[in-house]
């Protein structure tokens, strides 16, 4: 009977001290290592909140976390961000929705044309929508924060100043942005911005149609005099991570990810829209670039054409089992919220 008490004994010491060395073994290992992977130059508004968000979330888990980023698609591109995420390539990445209209199909809603005045506006407006909706295209990973770029608007070497002077025009654009340039009688060129320089100085293109922060933060206003403001839309992004990962993490790493996701999105919201002013005077300063105002009378015939691509939109978009009436409500709701 003491031989079998002794023997309990020693296995009662033996599981102690194993559970004691499991728990302690992760701080013994060093900070918990995450790579970050996005598909810009760093020095873009996309690298440029993603070194924040960084920081941010070194600083407020003290040391626990450290992350590496991988800037301008050194790790993943633009169109396989999600599923390297997925797959572990990655642990976190940025994706721009607006590369696959057709995957992401309720917060590319946020893409049409509804007038939203500003990026902060639209980064708050996104965030509520991917709250309310949850949608299935990110079922498969953790979404740290959602963020839009400014409202798009024409970077020409030609001057556009009325709508006819868009008739034909070849234009860099991607996803929704399509219909819009077709709506105005211009020709969409889909092409990774990268590829854009090139393509302007051999004629391919005449310009392009975005945001316009890249005027300095890709040297464009080198090549494209004549700006046409029009504040037409936004493309969504969103910042995703690995769901075996983020399963992995300590509740307080948890937490700290989750509380920096609303303040984060209006800060690059914030952001975006102080550095397209910059980048507006900045061009007009060092590069002689001309900022074309259309009329109200002007802007009202521009805006009058892009009033069926939204019914169509819902059409289609009821067709495939989506709330798509709900969808633009909640977004114009948010929208006038915020």
């Amino acid at each position: 009977m003491k031989k079998n008490t002794g023997l309990v004994l020693a296995i009662i010491v033996v599981a102690a001290l194993f559970t004691i060395t499991a728990n302690i073994a992760p701080a013994a290992a060093g900070p918990i290592k995450l790579s970050y992977a996005q598909f810009t130059p760093p020095k873009t508004f996309v690298g440029v909140q993603l070194e924040r968000w960084i920081k941010e979330v070194e600083k407020a888990t003290k040391g626990t976390v450290k992350i590496d980023a991988f800037h301008g698609g050194t790790l993943l591109g633009a169109k396989n961000m999600l599923d390297g995420v997925i797959a572990g390539t990655a642990d976190i990445g940025t994706l721009c929705m607006a590369y696959q209209p057709g995957r992401f199909v309720v917060t590319n809603a946020t893409s049409l044309p509804l007038g939203f005045p500003n990026a902060r506006v639209a980064c708050l407006t996104l965030s509520d929508l991917y709250k309310k909706y949850k949608p299935k295209a990110f079922s498969k990973v953790k979404v740290l924060c959602m963020y839009t770029c400014g409202t798009s608007n024409i970077m020409s070497k030609i001057p556009i100043r009325k709508l006819a002077d868009m008739k034909g025009v070849d234009l860099r654009a991607s996803g929704g942005a399509a219909k819009i340039l077709k709506a105005w009688g211009a020709n969409q060129v889909g092409m990774p911005m990268s590829a854009v320089p090139e393509a302007l100085q051999k004629g391919v293109v005449k310009g392009l149609f975005t945001s316009l922060e890249v005027m300095k933060d890709f040297k464009f206003a080198e090549i494209c005099k004549y700006i046409t403001m029009t504040d037409t839309v936004i493309y969504p992004f969103a910042v995703v991570m690995n769901k075996a990962k983020w399963d992995s993490l300590p509740k307080d790493v948890q937490k700290v990810m989750d509380g920096l996701a609303r303040e984060h999105s209006e800060w690059t919201g914030a952001y975006m829209d102080k550095h397209v002013i910059e980048s507006v005077e900045w061009s007009k300063k060092t590069q002689g670039v001309e900022v074309i105002n259309l009329s109200k009378t002007e802007m009202a015939r521009w805006n009058k054409l892009l009033a069926p691509i939204t019914a169509g939109w819902i059409k289609s978009t009821k067709e495939k089992g989506y709330p798509a009436d709900a969808i633009v409500a909640d977004i114009k709701a948010f929208m006038k919220k915020y």
